[in-house]
């Protein structure tokens, strides 16, 4: 990694720069700055504290200003939004509006390269927080307590996860165990794959049983739900499948005491950290508040940047009107796009001021059909979180020029309201927490292996469908019917692209989509884009690292 982005990382081996918790509560995300010239210790439970916030957090203030890496964008370059921008832009979910921003047009028609700055800063980060995660292992190393040894577990759990995600984008990783002037050594393929799961298989007893660790801690079932992750995906990351032991470690999560949430929107709304309902669904969440753990790389991307001035129930006073839906999306849910609720091409839109609350907003909506619940029931399927009415302006479905937030329907999937009608701490930084891994992902990735496994995957794909009140159960599985399974399930949640490469749609012409390619109806691209490129600065500053084919 090159040192210029690690902005004092470490004062000495004793000294971490971090933004670390005063407690070893996850749940509390009570989170203060530590400066490493007035805090020469080693705090255990501070540190550990922080191996969590490393997900959800960019610096030691918040939301901007001293930043864990210097030379990158802090807000661009958090955990969460750099892994969704390399996984969602380029896909058959959303576009960026504004395609004028730096790299925005390569991830939009899957044309990077080598010096392409956000891919870099996934990496970057990702080589930051494995960093900061060995400086605790070697630190604890030779601690036998309880405690201790559960927490060893939970960090290289993390650790896996984030070697999970080097494995996934770049197809190898700057590889590292502990915590020296030593270079990362290349490892990738089958030798990354099989550190990954011997990492969790080793770390897995001593991690809590399901749903007995404290809300926003790793426990056993998020071990065997990365492990279904893995072998879901070994064929790509391998050349050799593994599907029975992602059916096997995906049973296993099913089994184990966490349950469907019986409502999908309380999944993703501002008290999903307190919803009983939601809390028993998230295996694994990335803590957000809109007062402690303030960031525009988390849960602020996902309401802000989906959203526009003049939107009824937005959540938040500042609408970035960034990310609309593909046509693809829509289509996951309206196979005939004529069938979406829309305003008509004629219609007379209301002098301003006229419509200027949540009321008259709905009223207007509801003559044409074009609020969010009309979109749901005209769909048959709860999941289908769009807005198409007047409020922020007349939208599209589709566009053959891609000029800004209205070439496509809104997506409101992501909110900054809670169920229960209470306040939100801030209406401009959400309380949602990301559920970075949920039971619904055990549910389909049993449903995918059984399918290549030739066996019945009818009743884990209806099970979700029922979840979502869906007016169409499935008969016959057929690949079509998954892949769009898992974008209906989870868009906008940081991981299309793996499931369309895993599927060989993602570069070839066996499924094309609006602006794949950089063309309006889409169009194949070369393979060698189904892995990132190694950063071109890390290349010149690393020679261990060899450059993926095609850069």
């Amino acid at each position: 990694m090159k040192t210029r982005y690690f902005k004092k990382i470490f004062a000495s081996a004793l000294m971490v720069t971090a933004i670390l918790g005063t407690s070893s509560c996850i749940n509390d995300l009570d989170i203060s700055p530590i400066d490493p010239q007035y805090a020469p210790s080693f705090d255990q439970n501070d540190v550990f504290v922080k191996e969590y916030a490393l997900l959800g957090l960019t610096g030691q203030k918040g939301p901007a200003g001293s930043a864990d890496l210097d030379g990158q964008d802090e807000g661009e370059s958090g955990f969460y939004r750099t892994i969704f921008n390399c996984n969602e832009l380029p896909s058959d979910e959303c576009i960026w509006a504004w395609q004028t921003d730096t790299d925005i047009p390569q991830l939009t028609n899957i044309s990077w390269n080598s010096s392409s700055i956000r891919t870099e800063w996934t990496y970057v980060r990702l080589g930051y927080n494995i960093t900061q995660l060995n400086f605790f292992l070697d630190q604890t190393e030779g601690k036998d307590d309880e405690e201790t040894m559960r927490q060893r577990s939970e960090v290289r759990f993390l650790r896996a996860l984030h070697y999970f995600y080097f494995l996934d984008l770049f197809g190898k990783a700057p590889f590292k165990e502990h915590f020296n002037n030593e270079l990362p050594v290349e490892k990738k393929g089958s030798d990354l794959y099989d550190y990954i799961q011997n990492e969790l298989s080793q770390c897995e007893s001593a991690m809590y049983e399901p749903r007995q660790a404290p809300f926003g801690r790793a426990d056993k079932a998020a071990n065997w739900l990365l492990r279904a992750r893995l072998y879901l995906n070994a064929e790509v990351y391998t050349g050799k499948a593994d599907y029975a032991n992602a059916r096997d470690y995906a049973d296993k999560v099913i089994n184990s005491s966490y349950k469907l949430c019986p409502e999908y929107r309380l999944l993703f709304m501002a008290d999903n950290d307190e919803n009983a309902q939601a809390m028993q669904e998230i295996i694994l969440p990335i803590r957000q508040d809109g007062i402690k753990t303030r960031n525009y790389g988390g849960s602020t991307y996902l309401v802000n940047g989906t959203r526009t001035a003049g939107m009824p129930r937005m959540g938040t006073t500042n609408g970035w009107s960034c990310i609309f839906s593909r046509a693809a999306l829509v289509k996951k849910f309206f196979p005939d796009l004529s069938q979406v609720p829309m305003l008509p091409g004629d219609i007379e839109v209301p002098a301003a001021g006229e419509i200027n609350t949540d009321e008259k907003i709905d009223a207007f909506d509801a003559q044409y059909g074009t609020r969010t619940i009309d979109m749901i029931k005209a769909a048959g399927d709860d999941r289908a979180m769009f807005y198409s009415g007047i409020g922020g302006g007349i939208r599209k479905i589709e566009t053959d020029v891609i000029s800004g937030f209205k070439d496509g329907l809104s997506i409101v999937k992501w909110q900054n309201i809670r169920s229960d009608g209470q306040p939100t701490h801030h209406t401009e930084y959400p309380d949602t927490d990301i559920p970075l891994m949920r039971l619904s992902e055990a549910y389909l990735t049993r449903a995918e292996a059984k399918f290549r496994l030739g066996e019945d995957a009818t009743e884990d794909i209806n099970t979700l469908r029922r979840r979502a009140n869906c007016t169409r159960l499935v008969q016959t599985v057929t690949e079509k019917e998954i892949i769009d399974e898992w974008a209906r399930e989870f868009y906008l949640e940081g991981r299309r692209r793996s499931d369309l490469i895993r599927f060989d749609m993602f570069t070839s012409n066996k499924y094309l989509w609006d602006w794949k390619g950089g063309a309006a109806t889409g169009t194949s691209v070369s393979s060698f884009y189904n892995v990132y490129p190694i950063p071109a600065s890390d290349m010149n500053n690393n020679p261990n690292m060899s450059q993926n084919t095609g850069y």
